[in-house]
């Protein structure tokens, strides 16, 4: 946005102080500072944390119960579909009742999921706890940038970058640190705290949203337009069962349920044909058809995620299996990894543009996937250890990059439901990637099993060069 001359701004615009005695070109300071901040970084890591805590407390959860290992990938599915779901919903929340409402009740879904983890006598009830657990997560992520947008309306100046660079950073850091952190809590203290965790960081959160988030606008989409408070409940019902429907067909890939496409079929096209007659719909159809810069964004965040989720996990089962490291020393060779992920995530959010870090994150990916081509089960460690930071770089600089163009391209008033639809768009890649690994691995990782997924990180990473070198809206940050 570009600033006005101060001859042409209004009285209180600039150099006039507000009621709290400071003037608005401290708004910004104030507005993107640590306090306004910190909720929202806390808030941004109570998703991706919880997505990976609970893998090293599996096993354990299932002698309890009595469980396999299919009864307990049911924890995992159930906060997906949740999140997936709830993500693009609580964004439609924050656009209509306001973020820091939505922020705050997804803070008390979170404390009530961990106690009812915590104590939970049946294996229902644990089910139960991480669907709520998805919910009350997926509020964090589209009301906070809901929040930056209404902050830089208010102060009259744009988001800084950095400040979604953090929140990418957030979100990266806490799901790398989820497997050793729910190890830690599942040996010291029982896996009944990986649960209880969500406890504290819920209250932390809690109270710092209530002390130093900023009340929600007066005037709101829903005060504007009556008919637009509607939640639409048949469209997120239609939306819930298409999309679930839809991620039990992708979960096993190697032995298709081809039956379920027609429920999917079905599902999507009465959903389309509702959301088109609804007058405030829970998915703004003709919004998407007219903005296609937005939609090559969703598309591109979903390929991208794919690639990296289908790389990530197939090269450290690689590791443990075909090359004989134990899980912790895999863990280690994949921390410099982690840590390239990071420093790109932080670089890429001071750059100014948005093509050139997502056209480098498509040469990556397939650069990535060429690295992978040429390992074998006795590679030497400082290759392995190469092939890993050259797949943590498009980890960082995708998150912020995407993260960058949604921000952009999203309708003023309609940021949050955008951004929850760009993590939707990023789950169906997570769970399209375990099934491709399950197809081309089979049983066991081997080496012939690795140099196949490397091809189709060569292959998808050639298509979103492609997509991204020939998107004219990245060049103008609008959805044209």
């Amino acid at each position: 946005m570009s600033r006005p001359s101060r001859a042409l701004r209004p009285a209180g615009v600039e150099g006039a102080p507000d009621a709290a005695g400071q003037t608005p070109d401290d708004a910004p300071h104030r507005a993107f500072g640590p306090r306004f901040m910190t909720p929202l970084l806390l808030g941004s890591l109570l998703n991706p944390v919880n997505s990976t805590m609970i893998a090293t407390a599996l096993v354990t959860i299932g002698r309890t119960f009595h469980v396999g290992p299919a009864g307990t990938a049911s924890l995992l599915s159930a906060m997906y579909v949740a999140s997936a779901v709830g993500q693009p919903l609580m964004g439609r929340l924050a656009d209509r009742i306001g973020p820091r409402r939505v922020f705050l009740a997804g803070a008390v879904a979170v404390c009530v999921a961990g106690l009812i983890g915590a104590l939970a006598p049946t294996f229902t009830l644990l089910i139960v706890s991480r669907v709520v657990l998805g919910l009350g997560t997926a509020a964090a992520y589209p009301a906070a940038m809901a929040m930056l947008r209404a902050e830089s309306r208010r102060t009259g100046r744009p988001t800084p970058r950095t400040v979604l660079g953090r929140l990418s950073l957030a979100a990266l850091a806490s799901a790398a640190l989820g497997p050793t952190l729910g190890g830690l809590l599942a040996a010291t203290a029982g896996w009944r705290a990986v649960f209880g965790v969500n406890v504290p960081l819920a209250v932390l959160t809690l109270g710092c949203g209530l002390a130093w988030l900023p009340r929600d606008e007066k005037t709101l989409r829903a005060d504007r337009d009556p008919a637009a408070s509607a939640l639409d409940p048949l469209g997120i019902a239609l939306f819930a069962a298409a999309l679930t429907t839809t991620m039990f067909f992708l979960r096993d890939l190697a032995h298709p349920q081809w039956p379920l496409l027609a429920p999917v079929t079905v599902l999507t096209a009465v959903l389309a044909w509702w959301q088109l007659r609804h007058p405030a719909p829970f998915l703004d159809l003709r919004m998407l058809a007219h903005n296609g810069g937005l939609l090559r964004t969703y598309l591109r965040h979903g390929l991208t995620y794919l690639v990296i989720y289908c790389v990530l996990y197939s090269f450290s089962q690689w590791l443990e299996e075909a090359h004989g490291y134990s899980s912790f020393h895999a863990g280690l060779i994949m921390l410099p990894m982690s840590g390239m992920a990071a420093f790109c995530s932080l670089a890429g959010a001071r750059t100014k543009g948005i093509r050139a870090p997502l056209t480098l994150t498509a040469v990556c990916l397939a650069a990535g996937g060429a690295a992978l081509l040429v390992l074998h089960g006795t590679s030497p460690l400082p290759l392995l250890l190469c092939a890993g930071v050259l797949i943590g770089i498009p980890q960082g600089l995708a998150s912020t990059g995407n993260q960058a163009a949604v921000y952009a391209q999203a309708p003023a008033d309609g940021v949050g439901a955008a951004a929850g639809l760009q993590r939707t768009a990023q789950y169906l890649g997570a769970l399209t990637a375990s099934s491709l690994i399950g197809l081309l691995y089979g049983q066991r990782a081997t080496d012939s099993g690795l140099h196949h997924i490397a091809l189709t990180g060569i292959a998808l990473g050639a298509v979103l060069f492609l997509l991204t070198v020939t998107d004219r809206a990245l060049r103008t940050g609008t959805g044209n």
